[in-house]
């Protein structure tokens, strides 16, 4: 029976800024909402206010404020949970089994995904650090920090008080990492031993950070989950000025000062009215890190950072994405691999599905031809060709595909967001992913390769298949489905096909009314 305990002054831990009391369960201490650091609006962050007596973090923070909302459509796939927005957002979440400070654990910073715009640490169920804490003996943290035009708009033309205002939200998870450095020890934590997740934006925000000399030593190994998307760079060029002054019109303010006071519902408002006339224009939204030296840009554009090649790097992708976010009317479960061909052959010809086919079978040579048109290209493709990039320049990196199938309406393939569950070891909290017989057999293996890689920097163990890193020469290529094989280069041809034909397969970057900017 799990235990729950939570006294006045207990379990207690020491910050840098104050003591902190949280709550033990399950075998794990818990501590939410803790203040890392405090910020004026626009402005980049400081250190928090130090505080008298003891601070409850028992509750969740606050999460940034959102530019929109949308009727949910998708909870079997991502089950969401929203919290109390405010600009007081930098506070963080962590989880731990022992509070000894020779403990020295390895340490997860989850960096939540939503792209820069969206999302928050607990946005998930999955999110919740506390089985991973117990199944790969680490201290897990997850993160709030501000987003949209809160840590991506850029007022650097206003003055040198906003110089790097554009990337505000990045400078805030490099605060939390500073505040990793300064406190996990007492919680357990081995703050030489550090490494940062994040998957979809998370994944795009731990790219920016690799590319962010100001974070140097703070982390010491990576992981991006489908973190890089061909749809556009993680990354703006130019003055957000036209953006900013025509926001100020809407609002009839003459001082960008005055922007700093106004509500934020205000300020959202003006945004989501003068923002496709800007987009339209070809000119800076903001919305992501802007390259601006602070932020040296997409590697995809200027090559991996050479300081941070010495970082150890796990990136990967699933095999739908957001193309499988519904069934097209397909029962998977009882179609024929001659009625799969019959679909691809509708979409490109009988001549050219059979090319597809049979490059789609060396990748997947167990799957029916239908999963070709389920099968994402918009994360692989780039995905690929960043950790090919990273190994020509001489960094250390794995590259894995996640295509475990889950039983929903005739079969679904993995989805965004459908790895999360098993890397996190709780996929009893998604009920479409709690598969019996299978889904913690594939956890157990997949944490066992994180809980690796937390401690050495190498996430081969028992648990998986021989693992090479990737090469200058070639990409080995961990599939996880029910069992796990290592192939090296195993769609690359079958990649060429898909971009290829694209457009005739309907797996371009708009999908089914699901739009990756989102």
């Amino acid at each position: 029976m799990a235990v729950f305990r939570c006294e006045a002054d207990w379990p207690a831990v020491k910050t840098k800024s104050g003591m902190v009391r949280g709550f033990y369960y399950d075998g794990n201490y818990i501590f939410r909402g803790i203040p890392y650091a405090k910020a004026k609006r626009f402005h980049a962050p400081e250190k928090p206010d130090a505080w008298e007596g003891m601070f409850d973090a028992t509750n969740y923070g606050y999460v940034s404020p959102l530019l929109h909302y949308e009727k949910p459509r998708t909870e079997l796939l991502f089950q969401h949970r929203y919290w109390i927005e405010n600009e007081n957002c930098q506070n963080l979440n962590v989880w731990s089994t022992d509070l000894d400070p020779a403990e020295k654990k390895p340490v997860f910073v989850w960096i939540h995904g939503g792209g820069f715009s969206d999302g928050s640490s607990i946005e998930l169920e999955s999110y919740d650090g506390a089985d991973l804490a117990r199944t790969a003996d680490c201290v897990v943290v997850s993160v709030n920090h501000r987003l949209n035009i809160l840590g991506y708009l850029d007022f650097s033309d206003y003055g040198e008080e906003y110089a790097n205002s554009g990337n505000n939200g990045m400078l805030d998870l490099i605060e939390a990492l500073r505040w990793v450095r300064d406190n996990i020890s007492a919680f357990g934590g081995d703050p030489d031993c550090v490494t940062i997740a994040g998957q979809s934006g998370g994944g795009g925000k731990v790219t920016a950070l690799l590319q962010m000399a100001e974070a140097d030593g703070l982390y010491h190994r990576a992981i991006i989950m489908s973190g890089e998307v061909a749809s556009h760079d993680a990354e703006v060029l130019g003055s957000a000025k036209d953006c900013v002054e025509a926001m100020m019109d809407y609002l009839k303010v003459t001082d960008v000062h005055e922007l700093e006071k106004l509500p934020y519902f205000l300020l959202a408002d003006a945004y989501n009215h003068v923002m496709p006339k800007i987009a339209a224009e070809g000119k800076n939204i903001g919305c992501m890190p802007i390259r601006n030296g602070a932020f040296e840009g997409n590697p995809l554009r200027v090559n991996w950072r050479e300081g941070s090649l010495k970082v150890p790097l796990v990136i990967g992708s699933c095999f739908s994405e957001f193309l499988h976010m519904d069934s097209r009317g397909i029962d998977r479960s009882t179609i024929t691999r001659e009625e799969g061909m019959a679909l691809v052959s509708r979409e490109v010809g009988e001549e050219n599905a059979h090319k597809i086919a049979e490059a789609f079978a060396k990748a997947y040579p167990d799957r029916n031809p239908v999963d070709i048109l389920f099968a994402d290209w918009l994360f692989r493709k780039p995905t690929s060709e960043h950790a090919r990039l990273r190994a020509k320049q001489g960094g250390k990196v794995w590259s894995y595909m996640f295509a475990v199938d889950f039983p929903l309406e005739g079969g679904r393939t993995a989805w965004h967001c459908a790895d999360i569950p098993f890397l996190m070891h709780n996929t009893y909290k998604m009920p479409l992913e709690d598969i019996p017989g299978v889904s913690e057999k594939i956890s157990d293996r997949m944490t066992a390769a994180l809980a690796a890689f937390m401690r050495t920097g190498d996430p081969n163990c028992e648990a998986v298949p021989a693992w090479a890193p990737v090469s200058a020469e070639e990409e080995p290529v961990l599939i996880v489905e029910k069992d796990f094989r290592v192939v090296p280069d195993f769609d690359r041809e079958f990649l060429r096909y898909q971009v290829e034909f694209a457009e005739q397969l309907k797996t371009g970057a708009i999908v089914h009314g699901f739009d990756l900017e989102e």
